[in-house]
């Protein structure tokens, strides 16, 4: 107990506006079990963002679980999680700090702060981890020794960064919020070394097997001040990083939450419904995979051991969500309960 009062602590310095606890606590044994985490972004200032576990294997479902084993809440807006070497590192982007878990036990091991609105995790190697952030400016070089940050990659003009992903030494990361350009970084020095224009807003990236890189844009909205355009998908060489191939969706679509299966062969994505495409294909499928049933799909994940998908359903972003796990051939086999807005996933 006396390390969890040392987080409340630190958190409400860092966060004063948050009630993070202290709440009832609950041991958790989750040793050997095949699971997903469900990260539920909760309500902007609400501070309802928690974390669900689910056991793949038994089709079980455990919610709340960070408050239930810490007796502390995980704050405002739970933006996405990530393992490494048997810790979890969940991104919570308005409280500005990522919390540590043991994968097993859900107990908290450290709290990182320094951030100003955190987005991602991407592991470099093992010493080393980058963060992005949607307000900072700059993407932050995390020391995994000492879980401090080391310093920061400057981005000058473009303020926002997302998601990450990694081919070779290179890291691209996508300026998502009112931005237009992939940002390139080589790890190995921690510089920007180049940009590629897309459309407007990025929002989703993969790498194929071919080590191709795949950018989802969502074209903005109609009264963004950044613009309103056609959304695309873009196949991008990632050693010379010039454009391959650019397909174009309907200017009303919003497509989002662009996976790939375990193969690294097929793309996935929402757009109102699930739909799914080759990476040889040339044009966007005709039909989804997962039809729109006049709820509101808001996160997507597709399995790396069987290409399993799994459909995050925000519902009214106010009522608790629910999860739909699909077999790799889109049947049905469980709905799970989860928490208030589920958008992101991560696999154990």
């Amino acid at each position: 107990m006396k390390k969890i009062a040392s987080y409340i602590s630190i958190l409400f310095v860092a966060v004063s506006c948050m009630n993070y606890g202290p709440k009832n606590e609950s041991d958790f044994n989750f040793y050997g079990s095949n699971g997903l985490f469900v990260v539920n972004e909760g309500n902007f200032m609400y501070g309802n963002a928690s974390l669900s576990y689910y056991d793949i294997d038994q089709k079980h479902a455990e919610p709340e679980i960070f408050v239930r084993a810490n007796g502390i809440k995980l704050g405002d807006v739970a933006q996405s999680m990530a393992i490494h070497n048997g810790l979890g590192y969940i991104v919570v982007n308005n409280s500005g700090v990522i919390f540590t878990i043991d994968v097993n036990t859900f107990k908290t091991v450290d709290i990182i702060t320094g951030f100003i609105s955190p987005r991602y995790i991407h592991f470099v190697d093992d010493s080393k981890a980058y963060v992005t952030d949607l307000y900072g400016s700059k993407i932050y070089i995390l020391n995994l020794a000492t879980k401090k940050i080391s310093g920061a990659i400057p981005l000058h003009q473009q303020a926002s960064t997302e998601q990450m992903v990694q081919s070779g030494k290179y890291v691209f990361a996508n300026c998502w919020s009112y931005g237009n350009k992939i940002i390139v970084i080589d790890s190995q020095n921690d510089v920007i070394v180049d940009s590629i224009k897309t459309g407007i807003q990025p929002n989703s990236m993969v790498i194929d097997k071919n080590s191709k890189l795949w950018v989802l844009t969502d074209g903005g909205y109609q009264g963004n001040p950044y613009g309103h355009e056609i959304p695309s998908l873009y196949c991008i060489n990632t050693s010379d990083f010039e454009i391959e191939k650019k397909i174009d969706f309907d200017l009303n679509d919003s497509p989002s939450r662009l996976c790939i299966n375990s193969a690294l062969d097929t793309l996935y994505f929402i757009n109102k419904s699930i739909w799914k495409m080759s990476i040889a294909a040339s044009a966007l499928p005709d039909a989804p995979i997962i039809p729109y049933k006049g709820t509101t799909y808001y996160g997507l994940a597709v399995s790396p051991a069987n290409s399993e998908i799994y459909v995050a359903d925000a519902i009214d972003y106010v009522q608790n969500g629910k999860i739909y796990r699909y077999t790799a051939q889109y049947v049905c086999i469980d709905t799970i309960d989860v928490g208030v807005c589920p958008a992101n996933f991560c696999f154990k």
